[in-house]
């Protein structure tokens, strides 16, 4: 193996590093938002889940009068 051919073979594994340095970023900042859109989706599904538990709650008091 020449020289050049060792150089090229380096460039490569360079731009190869700097490309999957790129898509880890991407999905760190992908897992972020996942995470942010997860936990905003829990809050929404606990605010429903009571206003049901309220609702079920003031049906059986109607029925009871």
């Amino acid at each position: 193996m020449d020289i050049s051919t060792l150089e090229k073979r380096i460039d490569d594994l360079i731009a190869l590093c700097d490309e999957l340095e790129r898509k880890h970023s991407a999905m760190a900042s992908d897992r972020e938002k996942w995470l942010e859109e997860r936990s905003r989706l829990l809050e929404k599904n606990e605010a429903a889940k009571a206003k049901i538990e309220a609702m079920i709650m003031r049906l059986k008091s109607l029925e009871q009068d």
